[in-house]
């Protein structure tokens, strides 16, 4: 990863949960990380991590994700043994 993907990294474990990271920043991150990612139906997102699997939905109309969706993220990270 690079210094902007480990800057999205320390910015979804951060405290208190932040409201203004960009969805297309975790995408490119997750990518980076050596995540699968995949469409699913509507606005949901597959991910893949290190055997680790979750469902996410892409933010709209806003482009950033919610502080739920940052604990989700922050949840799923942990579980794949990715932590800044």
């Amino acid at each position: 990863m690079n210094e902007k993907h480990g800057d999205t990294l320390r910015a979804i474990f951060e405290n208190p949960v932040r409201a203004n990271i960009a969805w297309r920043d975790v995408e490119a991150m997750l990518k980076a990380a050596g995540a699968d990612i995949s469409e699913g139906r509507g606005s949901r997102v597959r991910v893949v991590l290190r055997g680790v699997r979750a469902v996410f939905h892409r933010p709209h109309p806003r482009k950033e994700i919610s502080p739920a969706a940052v604990r989700s993220l922050r949840r799923f990270m942990t579980e794949a043994g990715v932590t800044p």
